[in-house]
């Protein structure tokens, strides 16, 4: 019997430049389906959908019946390790991510036992969804990176400048440098529990990685996620891993690109993609960049910056995505349209 052909994505994560690209969203399961909102209306509360396997594995699979991306991506949240941390996680409406607020680290909690059965709904989540997704469908997992999870964790929230996070890396180096190393260790114990329960990729996104000086860069971006991934593919040698520093400088991303190992990149909005193919593309695949609010316009200029990104990117290996998450207002047929553009015979 002739071997499967593998996965677009995973042919793109392996190096080979793929025509069409592999398509998906970050934020493709979510409050811009109507069906996310009527079993967001049943669970209360975003956070009890997060942990019910049933719930979270039909959420993951809702934009996969619809739209036919070429990935699923588990609905889970990065807040998911501060909570096996020991941090009491809440969703307010209307203000974001409420938990616990940490200025050191006595009492975080360092069992890696601990954390895998706080943390077992989102590999249960995973094995539903693995038994549920069609053949030609890759499946990822994700977790927060080190630095993004110490801005929440400093803060108790989210942060628009992460002082709480900075003060306590300026003020007290060493015991913030014990923080990121725990960090690492819960986020790479948790991918590779993904890994092991069907994701066949995973992201670390650093939501906030932006605003830093290149030294603290290094150190509070490069540092950890190198640990993190260094430790899951001591687990899993062939994993594949997408890398997310989002907001970080052209030279916080070439670094990244050259530092940390990853399988692919993905940018931001204010990436330039000739830029990225030109100095990014000869140590990772790429994928992204298209701004959610272009997504949230639809019409002629969506389709036209669909056809450049993919102009640009002729060649190399490169996953279309968004800059960043669609947003909760975006019409479901416009992510049909962009579909049809990225998909279009050429």
């Amino acid at each position: 019997m002739a071997e499967a052909k593998a996965k677009a994505l995973i042919q793109v994560l392996d190096g080979a430049a793929v025509s069409p690209p592999p398509v998906w969203l970050m934020r493709q399961a979510g409050r811009y389906l109507p069906e996310y909102r009527a079993l967001r209306a049943e669970a209360g509360s975003f956070w009890a959908m997060c942990m019910d396997p049933r719930m979270a594995a039909e959420v993951t699979l809702q934009p996969i019946r619809r739209f036919g991306l070429d990935a699923a991506i588990v609905f889970s949240d990065i807040l998911v390790v501060p909570y096996a941390l020991g941090a009491v996680v809440g969703f307010e409406e209307g203000v974001g991510p409420q938990l616990t607020r940490y200025d050191e680290i006595a009492e975080i909690e360092r069992d890696p036992n601990v954390w895998r059965q706080k943390l077992a709904p989102v590999y249960d989540t995973l094995r539903l969804v693995r038994s549920g997704l069609p053949s030609e469908t890759a499946l990822i997992g994700f977790a927060g990176a080190p630095w993004t999870l110490a801005t929440y964790l400093a803060e108790g929230g989210s942060s628009t400048d992460q002082r709480a996070a900075k003060l306590w890396g300026y003020g007290r180096p060493e015991s913030f440098a014990e923080l990121l190393l725990l960090l690492a260790d819960c986020v790479a114990a948790h991918l590779i529990e993904q890994l092991k329960a069907g994701a066949e990729v995973v992201q670390i996104f650093d939501s906030w990685a932006s605003g830093l000086s290149a030294d603290c860069f290094e150190e509070w971006v490069i540092g950890p996620t190198q640990r993190v991934v260094t430790k899951v593919r001591k687990a899993f040698p062939s994993a594949r891993i997408i890398g997310f520093p989002r907001g970080a400088t052209l030279e916080g991303y070439r670094r990244y690109a050259q530092a940390c190992g990853v399988n692919a990149l993905s940018l931001d909005t204010a990436v330039p993609l000739d830029w990225a193919v030109e100095n990014l593309s000869s140590f990772c695949a790429l994928q992204g960049n298209l701004d959610p609010l272009l997504l949230l316009a639809g019409g002629t200029r969506l389709v036209q910056k669909v056809r450049a990104s993919l102009a640009q990117t002729s060649g190399k290996a490169f996953i279309f995505n968004l800059g960043h998450g669609i947003v909760p207002q975006t019409p479901a047929e416009h992510v049909v349209a962009l579909l049809q553009a990225v998909r279009a015979p050429r």
